[in-house]
């Protein structure tokens, strides 16, 4: 007999409540819809998917403040698809105040895994998920009046993903790194800022620019380091040959065993 979790599907139904008010009160199109609803949906899917994997029937006290962040960027995505596709004028003040809390909560959810000695797997890549789509959509709402190059910002992340699934080096755990979390942090910080349009355009630019430099040098980093693990990389060899292991020889980790709290774009968790 199956397990159900309501978790998810209570997210979703809270969604779906959000994005009703939002249409109640600064108005909502079909594209915000349909982006709202995909996107709650997708999150449902993803995490009945993720707590089955992980033998849990519930989410843990963290992982309801990261649903509550993954809402808010649920708003902001029907908000911004409605802008870009439905061609509605997007409530800013709405947009970068629903922005703004859910970059805050991402310093909350981190907190209450370690006091409530929940953290997993689950909840860190919950958390790298939601932090990843947020400075995604973000990028895609400023691109149009900065700058098409500031989509980098927003798909470098998955483009490191991708790279992850082709090349084998790639495909290891990196070493955990504060600045790494810091620089996570400052790319939904200066693209908050930038929708916020409270800045002069060349000083908007700047500071996109900045936040590009650092993540270029922090995936840079990681690269390197990654690329230079290579050669440890534990070929196979006949059974016969080498009866053991010998001591010493590091063992690399397929995506599925890493700890993915520790990817390159990663939550202040």
């Amino acid at each position: 007999m199956s397990t159900v979790r309501t978790g998810p599907q209570i997210g979703l139904i809270v969604q779906i409540v959000l994005l009703a008010g939002l249409a109640t009160t600064v108005g909502l199109g079909v594209a915000g819809w349909l982006a709202g609803l995909a996107y709650g949906a997708v999150t449902c899917l993803a995490l009945v998917r993720g707590l089955r994997h992980a033998g849990s029937d519930r989410l843990g006290p963290a992982d309801w403040v990261t649903m509550g962040r993954g809402l808010l960027v649920g708003g902001v995505t029907a908000l911004i698809a409605d802008a870009l596709i439905g061609g509605r004028p997007a409530p800013v003040a709405v947009l970068v105040a629903m922005t703004t809390v859910a970059l805050a909560l991402d310093a909350v959810d981190g907190k209450v895994a370690r006091r409530t000695k929940t953290v997993s797997a689950l909840g860190a890549r919950f958390d790298m998920e939601v932090d990843s789509f947020l400075v995604l959509m973000l990028s895609l709402y400023v691109a149009p009046s900065v700058g098409v190059w500031v989509l980098a910002i927003g798909v470098m992340r998955y483009a490191f993903l991708a790279a992850s699934w082709a090349l084998p080096w790639m495909d290891l755990q990196l070493p955990p790194r504060y600045w790494r979390k810091v620089v996570a942090a400052v790319q939904g910080i200066m693209l908050a800022v930038a929708a916020s349009q409270v800045l002069p355009g060349l000083v908007t630019t700047i500071v996109l620019v900045t936040a590009l430099g650092l993540l270029v040098e922090s995936f840079g980093r990681d690269v390197t380091w990654l690329w230079r693990q290579r050669t440890t990389t534990v070929r196979p060899v006949p059974a016969l040959l080498v009866p053991t292991v010998p001591i010493g020889v590091r063992r690399v980790e397929r995506a599925e065993d890493r700890d993915l709290s520790t990817a390159p774009v990663l939550s202040l968790r």
